[in-house]
């Protein structure tokens, strides 16, 4: 599997912060692997995003309700995933690498185009659901497009830039939090569903880390019973024709 966070030219990482870790709390050292897996399940949706919207031919409101529900689901996770970051990691490097104060500025201004854009073209795939029509079927596609030409870089700036000062000083404890401020917003049904999504789109490694040492034993017991199962049809339904990535 390729990964894409490489720098480019001109791009420079935050300075990380001499001395002991921050308390209270150890610091998290997987905190960058934890964000690395995320973003490349973010990468792969609004990749495939556009494409899933002109799937559905015109007039099709099955299908146009059903890559809709979905894509809302994406758009869901992206930004309750980018609100967790404005609360529980950001303030906190500014506040304690104050050096990263300008990549702080600078991922935060990211943040807001990428939920401005999103929420700009939320009303046009409600639109499009009901409809199936060509014309709101090629402005969502161009609207998904935009928004992933301003994610991609984001996704990979801040694993780059951020992330090694975010290990040095922001706590476990707060990275936890972080993540149970989206995990509380989202359905359990979908959770396991977007689960098997995430362990698709990650190297063979990471998907055995992220089951067996992340995921909570019931969490792992609902996904085999009926996380995988729905994840597999939900990507069959998506991609017909598609060999099925494996999970676990």
């Amino acid at each position: 599997m390729t990964d894409f966070f490489t720098m480019h030219p001109g791009e420079t990482a935050a300075p990380v912060p001499p001395g002991p870790p921050v308390p209270p709390g150890p610091v998290l050292s997987s905190g960058s692997t934890g964000i690395r897996r995320v973003h490349r399940f973010l990468h792969w949706a609004y990749k495939e995003a556009p494409g899933l919207v002109r799937s559905a031919a015109p007039g099709d409101t099955f299908r146009a309700a059903y890559v809709g529900e979905v894509l809302g689901n994406f758009d869901k996770v992206l930004l309750i995933h980018q609100e967790g970051q404005d609360l529980f990691m950001y303030p906190q490097l500014a506040q304690r690498a104050p050096a990263s104060a300008p990549h702080v500025e600078q991922m935060l201004d990211q943040h807001r185009k990428i939920r401005e854009r999103v929420q700009s073209i939320e009303p046009v795939r409600k639109r499009w659901m009901q409809t199936a029509d060509e014309e709101n079927r090629e402005v969502l596609a161009k609207g998904y497009e935009d928004v992933q030409s301003v994610l991609s870089e984001h996704l990979r700036r801040e694993v780059n830039e951020v992330m090694p000062a975010v290990d040095r000083v922001v706590t476990e404890e707060e990275l936890k939090a972080m993540i149970q401020h989206g995990v509380k917003q989202h359905d359990k049904k979908f959770l396991v569903t977007y689960l098997g999504m995430v362990l698709a789109t990650n190297p063979p490694d990471d998907r055995r880390e992220i089951f067996f040492e992340e995921i909570p034993a019931p969490a792992r017991l609902g996904y085999r019973l009926i996380g995988r199962r729905m994840y597999r049809k939900q990507y069959a339904t998506l991609f017909p024709g598609r060999p099925i990535p494996e999970t676990l």
